[in-house]
């Protein structure tokens, strides 16, 4: 079990005051420490563990932003790194310019559908979805009926990211909260009307996922109008000390997660809260960042983030700094993915020059050309490329009448379409 920060007594709280300890204990606060790393840390000037994080309790009191949630009280300390992360943000994934030399105009709407399904899929793993990105992406496209309770939870999260983005506008309110959980838990509680529905008991307790101790007991049931009251204040109204929206997006997450109002579903619940938080102040970009996938990546950390706020005061630091460096990952992670895509689309550009066809349909060869055995519905490629059926069957039926594709009958009304024998031949030279 993570270890509870040391109380300082009054004699150890004036040894920490010297002020010949101030440049290091500065120092050593850079990346801002939990407890379980600064009890090793040893400085120049002799100071132990102990009154190294006595000495930095104190310097983190001088500047702090206090928030209150009912009778529970959080605060923050915005420090260098916090600063220039918020920079790098504001330059490259907000307002209605920056950003957009990243995303080809040609490629936008591909490029959402994919990066939605991502952070469907990685958000749904978090909490338990044992289904692989490959099968799940496969289900999405080609809009198949989920076949466990894994594919339910990716299906549900894709389609209330999608209901969100279309939305992100509104105001937030505890109805539109109630909603939302609805849609993201339909048929994968074990009690069906717990789906939308605030708790209404507090037979619940949070394990941690490796010592299966407890990490955390919700507020009681009975206090959760008043704090969901005061998180729809919080999201809608901006308050006497400015806030910046991405830090108040990450803090709006941790809230959700932290009052726990839902029997289960929380944690997906609470990410699409920030990524609603995010669209409706103008960080377009986040749409094509799937941060939940980055997260999963060092879930253990992210866990950690929670305990260390809840154990050392409420400190919502520590879940902002994880949470700032986690959507710098996932930024880097999204240019080097359009940067490989764009390397790939080189030899579209070629496809696309081949009279009678679109991009589209030169996407749809690069697809067959890479994967000779590719069955195609009118669904997936509508789903892939977030089109019309229309133009989705009017694209697949025009590489058939060129001769690239073949019609594969399933029944009287569905049919899928694979490489033709032509294709080898008519696609010679082309790439």
């Amino acid at each position: 079990m993570l270890e509870h920060p040391p109380i300082a007594n009054a004699q150890e709280k004036s040894e920490s005051l010297k002020p010949d300890f101030l440049a290091e204990v500065q120092s050593a606060n850079a990346d801002y420490p939990y407890w379980d790393k600064v009890k090793y840390i040893r400085t120049e000037s002799g100071l132990n563990g102990k009154q190294l994080w006595h000495a930095l309790k104190y310097l983190r009191q001088l500047n702090r932003t206090s928030l209150h949630f009912g009778k529970y009280r959080f605060s923050f300390m915005m420090t260098d790194e916090i600063f220039e992360l918020l920079h790098y943000f504001d330059m490259n994934i907000g307002g209605s310019l920056t950003g957009e030399h990243l995303i080809p105009s040609e490629n936008k709407n591909a490029y959402l559908v994919s990066s939605i399904m991502e952070e469907a899929i990685a958000s749904s793993q978090m909490e338990g979805a044992a289904t692989t990105r490959k099968v799940a992406k496969d289900m999405l496209r080609r809009s198949e009926k989920p076949k466990d309770k894994g594919q339910q939870m990716i299906l549900n999260s894709y389609q209330t990211i999608c209901q969100i983005k279309r939305s992100a506008e509104n105001n937030f309110s505890v109805r539109q909260l109630l909603d939302i959980h609805r849609s993201m838990t339909e048929n994968t509680l074990d009690e069906e009307n717990d789906a939308g529905r605030i708790r209404q008991h507090d037979n619940i307790l949070i394990m941690d996922g490796i010592t299966g101790d407890v990490a955390h007991t919700p507020p009681h049931h009975e206090e959760l109008p008043d704090l969901l009251a005061d998180l729809e204040t919080f999201f809608n109204k901006d308050g006497k000390t400015f806030i910046h929206p991405i830090i108040k997006g990450i803090i709006i997450h941790f809230m959700l997660a932290y009052f726990h109002p839902f029997v289960d579903g929380n944690g997906r619940t609470a990410r699409s809260l920030f990524y609603w938080y995010m669209l409706k102040k103008g960080y377009w970009l986040v749409e094509y960042m799937s941060i939940s996938r980055t997260i999963y990546k060092t879930k253990r950390n992210y866990e950690k983030a929670y305990l260390y706020t809840e154990y050392d005061d409420n400190d919502l630091t520590y879940f902002i700094l994880y949470n700032l460096r986690t959507m710098k990952k996932a930024f880097e992670e999204l240019k080097i993915y359009l940067k490989r895509k764009s390397e790939e689309n080189s030899s579209i550009v070629l496809i696309a020059n081949i009279k009678g066809i679109n991009t589209r349909q030169a996407q749809i060869l690069k697809i067959i050309h890479e994967k000779p055995n590719t069955c195609l519905s009118v669904k997936e490629v509508e789903n892939r490329f977030s089109v019309s059926n229309f133009t989705a069957r009017t694209d697949l039926e025009g590489l058939v009448g060129l001769g690239y594709l073949s019609e594969l009958q399933i029944n009287k009304v569905k049919r899928n379409y694979i490489k033709s024998d032509k294709f080898d031949s008519l696609m010679k030279n082309k790439l």
